[in-house]
């Protein structure tokens, strides 16, 4: 919770309109400093991912978001300071796609000067690319995984390389709002069952690791900016329809400090046959 001093308001109707203003587009998470904190997994996917793309010809990424991530990875590629030895080289072609608008021109705007073409596509739809287009598919944060495009655009012998969401991931703050979740609500995202649609759909699983990982909110701007975010998470949530439970967290906060959940990640490692 901020302390006195700090830059943050502190008072209950200036910590939600905050966080009800702040723009939500793309997937940089700084404004959260000072005001949440997320443990990181210990495979670092963004590092992982820069390694990958240095040995990759054509590469895809998925569900790219305001482009961040692959932005960050290809700097580690093209900055002398960073990129081990040998140098690599940034894959001849790297494509991206984004389904939200807001997000897809973040992207384009980011991506474009290092020569990544921006392709808007809505998650649900089909992957606008040839068949085995690619010998390396990236996501961080799918919000579903299309296991039979992937493996369909995916060369022969080639990666499918990603970090995704796992079950009850920050579920201590989607049951504080929304109550018990059943089974099959808890149970989505499950790693095993990834992995089973994914040998379902022709590649061969060689890596899976799964984390859980601590998660503070330190005041309740943080909790609405997080909701507002991440959309799935409380669908449908607006300040006004939440006020009541809003208030009663900001007071708990107050009084017991930061309220703590936990996100669940795990990162894919598949191929497709050669």
């Amino acid at each position: 919770m901020p302390h006195p001093g700090s830059p943050h308001p502190t008072t209950f109707e200036d910590l939600v309109a905050e966080g009800a203003s702040v723009p939500t587009d793309g997937w940089d998470f700084s404004w959260f400093e000072g005001r949440a904190t997320e443990a990181r997994p210990s495979w670092g996917y963004a590092v992982s991912m820069a390694e990958r793309l240095g040995r990759a010809s054509a590469v895809l990424d998925v569900q790219t978001g305001g482009g961040e991530v692959l932005d960050f990875a290809l700097s580690r590629i093209t900055d002398a300071t960073t990129a081990p030895a040998p140098a690599p080289k940034p894959p001849l072609l790297a494509v991206a796609t984004e389904g939200w608008p807001p997000n897809v021109a973040k992207a384009t705007a980011l991506l474009r000067p290092r020569g990544v073409a921006v392709v808007a596509a809505a998650e649900d739809d089909p992957l606008p690319f040839a068949d085995g287009a690619f010998d390396l598919v990236v996501s961080r944060h799918p919000v579903r995984p299309h296991w039979a495009e992937i493996a369909r655009v995916l060369r022969p012998g080639g990666t499918y390389f990603a970090q995704h969401i796992g079950p009850n991931s920050v579920f201590e703050l989607v049951e504080y709002f929304l109550g018990p979740q059943p089974d099959g609500v808890r149970s989505a995202r499950h790693p095993d069952r990834e992995r089973a649609d994914a040998e379902a759909a022709g590649l061969d699983v060689v890596g899976l690791r799964a984390e859980r990982l601590r998660v503070e909110f330190h005041d309740i701007g943080a909790v609405v900016h997080f909701l507002r975010k991440v959309v799935w998470m409380v669908p449908g949530f607006t300040v006004e329809a939440y006020e009541p439970r809003l208030r009663e967290l900001h007071e708990r906060i107050r009084a017991e400090g930061p309220f703590v959940a936990h996100s669940t990640r795990h990162l894919f490692d598949a191929r497709k046959p050669g």
